[in-house]
């Protein structure tokens, strides 16, 4: 009789913890990655009261004869399948999709959570808000440009950091430039420096001494050297020496004198060259002052009309290394080699010094319209040299599209469509959102409009995840039979996916529960009658000496 009453206590307690890991699972139902258990139960160490004979020649053998003592409960087994993955519109919210663990750390060892609820702390370190433990990161993204610490698994998002300026390094162009015949224009450049008496526009008889742009003291070797090419590419080299006599006039006849095919002219205090006939044009100018005095001289002249068999052009913005913005227009001009065009650097805004680059040359198509190189020594960059930085030229390269493709500059019939699509260079800016992509890499946006890769989330995979210990708050610890962990980066090694702005909810299913629940109750109901009929026997068994 103890038998059956021991027994049914173990049957009871047994039912206990099975209701217990139901109600848990219930319990939290809504709790985001949150995992459910099961629970398995096994029989206890039987008493054998009569052991197994073997067989012999007269008699047959005999089964052992053993009393159950009861149930235990074998294991209680986490189930580490998927949850369901709701958005929640929150930036700093990830879920994985598939295996792996978000890493964190407590200062002292690496935590595990499917929880990946994160915010940003005062120190702007990205951190689990529940717990206050550090998210980690993998990888090198976000050294090189500062937003990390090498050597330093933690990830700090530069809110309080200003990203530099970058100077414009390519523009990419595309769209077509038309193969049909096109109406010729005729070159003209323009000073851009208003030359000036008193403020009022100087004259051809306006002495070089008296200009407003004119200072210092005249020496015996002051001198204006001019240089350019003339409408064939043929180069300019010639100087005009300047005397207390020489005027504005001077140079504009040593001008005309040097140039065979265009004329200079003074308008409204502005010098002015253009060819005396439209069409194909590589005609440019620049002047230079040397000696004691100073005269103030155009960085370049401005091609206010590209010449050419066609002209097409093109504009965009530009940044300098301080972030300083330039408006940049160049044009395509149809030269006299059939399906031939050079692109040349018209006007930048802003201060610049000089322009060392301004033509690309032989921009080639074939008979398809299709883009295949340039002919000749000419290279993809234009080069300017700004006023605020006179060591160093900023030099801007054209991607004009792959050879032999059609995927940037074309030249089929029709309208000319090409256009500048994009420029590399920004201002300054501060980082002003957050987002992950699906492979757990953290990317900022900047004031500036620039994104930029901050971090990459380190993900960690265990041989046995249902091994892990839970030590509260969705994070886990591993245990001697989950293997250490592989981080990695998600999306690789067996990792899964990141969602973000989504959280991974519980995967209780609320039917499994609640059928574990009547079982639990049945089991322990049963076990209680027997304890019940055993009572009513050792009382029946109390009568007997009555």
């Amino acid at each position: 009789m103890s038998f059956a009453l021991s027994a049914a206590v173990t049957g009871m307690q047994a039912h206990q913890k099975m209701l217990d890991v139901a109600g848990n699972n219930l319990a939290n139902l809504n709790t985001n990655g949150y995992k459910s258990s099961s629970i398995s139960f096994s029989e206890m160490l039987s008493q054998t009261l009569k052991r197994a004979s073997q067989p012999t020649a007269t008699t047959g053998g005999t089964n052992p004869q053993q009393m159950g003592s009861g149930v235990q409960v074998s294991a209680i087994t986490r189930n580490m399948t998927q949850g369901n993955i709701v958005a929640t519109g929150q930036a700093l919210d990830m879920a994985i999709e598939g295996e792996g663990f978000f890493v964190l750390n407590d200062g002292e060892k690496n935590i595990y959570t499917r929880v990946g609820s994160f915010a940003v702390d005062a120190d702007s370190v990205l951190v689990d808000p529940s717990t206050g433990y550090r998210v980690q990161r993998v990888g090198i993204v976000g050294e090189s440009e500062g937003f990390q610490i090498a050597g330093d698994s933690t990830i700090r998002v530069p809110y309080d950091t200003l990203l530099p300026a970058s100077s414009t390094k390519t523009i990419v162009l595309s769209g077509n430039l038309s193969a049909d015949t096109g109406s010729a224009t005729t070159n003209a450049l323009s000073s851009g420096i208003r030359y000036t008496v008193s403020g009022a526009a100087a004259s051809i008889t306006t002495l070089i001494t008296d200009l407003d742009q004119y200072s210092g003291t005249l020496g015996l070797a002051d001198e204006i050297v001019i240089t350019g090419t003339d409408k064939d590419g043929t180069a300019i080299n010639t100087t005009l020496s300047v005397t207390a006599a020489t005027t504005v006039g001077d140079l504009i006849d040593q001008i005309n004198a040097t140039y065979t095919d265009s004329t200079a002219t003074l308008t409204d205090g502005l010098i002015a060259l253009a060819d005396d006939e439209s069409g194909y044009s590589r005609t440019d100018i620049n002047l230079a002052y040397s000696g004691d005095a100073s005269l103030t001289v155009p960085g370049y002249f401005q091609l206010t009309t590209a010449g050419g068999n066609a002209m097409k052009s093109v504009d965009t913005t530009i940044y300098d290394s301080m972030g300083g913005k330039h408006v940049m227009t160049a044009a395509f001009v149809k030269t006299d080699t059939a399906n031939q065009w050079d692109l040349v650097l018209t006007s930048v805004s802003g201060e610049i010094a000089s322009i060392t680059d301004r033509r690309i040359e032989g921009i080639t198509f074939n008979n398809d319209g299709g883009y295949i190189g340039l002919t000749g020594s000419s290279d993809y960059s234009f080069g300017i040299i700004l006023q605020n930085d006179l060591t160093r030229i900023q030099e801007i390269d054209a991607f004009l599209g792959t050879e032999g493709e059609y995927d940037g500059i074309t030249q089929f019939g029709g309208t000319s469509t090409a256009v500048i699509t994009s420029q590399d260079g920004y201002e300054s800016g501060k980082l002003s959102s957050l987002g992950v992509d699906n492979q757990g890499v953290l990317i900022g946006t900047f004031t500036n409009g620039q994104k930029k890769e901050l971090a990459t989330l380190a993900i960690g995979l265990f041989r046995n995840p249902a091994g892990l210990e839970s030590v509260g708050n969705g994070c886990y610890m591993p245990t001697a039979n989950t293997g250490d962990a592989v981080i990695v980066q998600a999306m690789s090694g067996g990792a899964g996916t990141i969602h973000g702005s989504s959280l991974e909810k519980s995967n209780v299913d609320v039917a499994t529960e609640f059928v574990q629940m009547i079982q639990a109750q049945n089991g322990f109901q049963a076990n209680a009658r027997t304890i019940s009929v055993a009572n009513d026997i050792l009382r029946e068994l109390s009568t007997l000496i009555r």
